[in-house]
């Protein structure tokens, strides 16, 4: 577990007037370009950004270390390893429209070998596809970049911050936490954070990951269309068993829904980058 430097007392009064001020709750990179993509949560600001991609960089490589000692890591020369980080060169250089310390962030994409169909983009840009979700799925792509584009959203718009923040506050109490954070002690917080890998996300959490994760795809240039398809593989794949991937996902006729409801909206920015 990371110990955490000490920082400077933060004052309660201070601490409860930037909790009820206005611009406390709407991040200032936060772009109204979308009717149905709401704003961030304010609760994600009392957890500091750096230290969830400190932990979230030390459990990734955690992760490489072990698939690595099962030869399970993917080497750098592997087709489908550079094919995914092909997709990912052509997202992540519209990633800092949603988040602006996307440009600080060290960008890794890695392959593991497994069954499982799943994939994730970890705070501070730590991408990693399983052999499952490429092989099972026959992707396109285009179907790849919708996954990229998804998974991205999730660490853009700091789901996982948010989710280790609002835990904490459900299981300790907003007091108690206004003093931890007050006092630069953020152990007991991470400590009850928990696994960023097996981290679950809310409903609205999926839908805003949607919205988002389209747009990267299609001014990347791939046709946010794959989307559809995309989703009707899913389906077909979870019939008879559950897949962790959709654990927390509408259903796959909700998000198909969605996805054509957006496209008028992401189909001329795929149109204006495509090729």
């Amino acid at each position: 577990m990371l110990t955490f430097p000490k920082q400077a007392t933060f004052p309660r009064k201070i601490l409860l007037a930037l909790l009820v001020a206005p611009q406390f709750w709407l991040a200032p990179w936060v772009l109204a370009q979308d009717s149905e993509l709401g704003k961030p949560s304010a609760m994600r600001n009392l957890v500091p950004a750096k230290q969830v991609e400190a932990q979230a960089t030390q459990q990734y490589n955690q992760l490489l270390q072990e698939a690595a000692s099962k030869k399970a890591l993917a080497p750098d020369n592997h087709p489908q390893v550079q094919r995914l980080r092909s997709i990912a060169r052509k997202l992540i250089p519209h990633a800092e429209r949603f988040n602006p310390r996307a440009k600080e962030w060290r960008w890794e994409v890695n392959l593991i070998g497994s069954k499982q169909i799943n994939a994730f983009c970890m705070p501070g840009g730590k991408i990693v596809f399983y052999t499952g979700i490429l092989d099972q799925l026959k992707l396109t792509d285009d179907e790849v970049a919708m996954i990229m584009g998804h998974e991205i959203a999730h660490a853009l718009w700091e789901h996982a911050r948010e989710r280790m923040a609002k835990s904490f506050a459900t299981n300790i109490g907003a007091t108690l936490l206004g003093e931890l954070v007050g006092g630069g002690n953020y152990s007991a917080l991470f400590r009850m954070g928990g696994d960023l890998l097996t981290l679950k996300f809310s409903r609205s959490d999926e839908s805003e990951a949607d919205i988002v994760g389209l747009d990267l795809a299609a001014r990347a240039g791939y046709d946010p269309r794959a989307g559809i398809s995309l989703w009707q593989k899913m389906a077909t794949a979870s019939k008879g068993k559950p897949l962790e991937f959709l654990s927390t996902h509408p259903s796959g006729k909700t998000r198909i829904e969605d996805i054509k409801r957006q496209l008028p909206k992401v189909m001329p920015l795929y149109e204006a980058n495509r090729g």
